[in-house]
């Protein structure tokens, strides 16, 4: 099983109504709970530890999680009302956010909150805008830092930095380096590098990363496709294509599928992901593309099952 722990909100997405005017359509979001859905989605045991609003938006947050097979068991839920993120577009169909998260649901979360975690979790997966708010940040740095010295489990990251939630810059960076100090795998997008390392320069900024602990470090760059570095060696793959609708929940279900395509090779360990070969990683990041295509030519986070792109990948191998 995998958890994934952060941040569950509702996104208001731009639609038309039948009059031709701007509307915002609600759907459930949230960087880590869309990554959840994506797992569950892609056939891989999954669970959600998160905390979520008693309101009619938590509601429909938790049921969707019940919907989509994942684990609703480790739970919290709060009587805070839940973040929302209202999403506008550009041209070329990249998302801009605006939030509105004060004293939200998903920032309750408490170190008493942490569940026990049984010997089936094989994997722990974290970040985005949960690491900003207290104490939800703190609980889960916690929780992922202890599990890191353990030993016993993966632990993958994605900062998937929102710069415009961020009040305290050399705070957050503090977390986000502890973030990538206890990760096995860091999933990055080409910009998030950018502003943590200060550079352009992507393969040398990524072979820093690798210095700090993880095994792999994958750089995602929409279009332009994405690169895996481990050890001393990188390989890099196109991005799968198709006709963007919008890029809402591309890079969580990309980040899912990497953990997928793990779990069904039964390489969803700490020691299999640091003896990955070159073809493996390739073999992976074609199959994260191929999924992270299909959810760009949907509107909003609506991430495939895995009967829509197994049949290029028969081989998880």
């Amino acid at each position: 099983m995998i958890v994934f722990t952060g941040e569950a909100l509702i996104d208001f997405i731009p639609v038309r109504d039948s009059s031709g005017h701007r509307a915002y359509q609600p759907a459930p979001g949230g960087s880590v709970y869309n990554t959840s859905i994506a797992s569950a989605r892609l056939d891989v045991p999954t669970a959600f530890f998160g905390g979520i609003s008693r309101d009619f938006f938590g509601d429909r947050l938790a049921v969707n999680l019940e919907e989509n097979g994942v684990s609703s068991g480790m739970v919290q839920r709060f009587d805070a009302p839940s973040t929302l993120a209202f999403v506008d577009k550009t041209p070329s169909g990249e998302a801009r956010y605006a939030f509105f998260a004060t004293h939200a649901a998903d920032r309750q979360l408490r170190v008493k909150d942490i569940p026990a975690l049984n010997d089936d979790v094989a994997a722990l997966a974290f970040g985005s805008i949960a690491l900003i708010g207290d104490p939800a940040g703190a609980t889960i740095l916690s929780l992922i830092e202890k599990e890191h010295v353990s030993g016993k489990r993966v632990i993958s990251f994605d900062p998937n930095i929102r710069e415009s939630l961020i009040t305290d810059s050399s705070g957050y960076r503090q977390r986000v380096e502890r973030g990538i100090a206890a990760a096995t795998i860091l999933k990055i997008s080409d910009e998030d590098l950018r502003w943590i390392s200060g550079t352009d320069d992507i393969a040398t900024a990524a072979q820093a990363l690798l210095q700090k602990g993880p095994a792999l470090v994958v750089v995602t760059a929409g279009s332009n496709g994405s690169t895996g570095f481990f050890g001393d060696q990188s390989c890099s793959t196109p991005a799968e294509r198709t006709t963007v609708v919008d890029t809402i929940g591309a890079g969580d279900s990309f980040h899912a599928a990497i953990l997928a395509w793990l779990h069904h090779s039964r390489r969803l360990s700490r020691e299999s992901i640091a003896s990955l070969t070159v073809a493996e990683v390739q073999a992976m990041l074609r199959f994260a593309s191929a999924v992270a295509a299909k959810t760009c030519g949907r509107a909003g986070a609506d991430p495939p099952r895995l009967s829509e792109v197994q049949t290029r990948f028969r081989s998880w191998g």
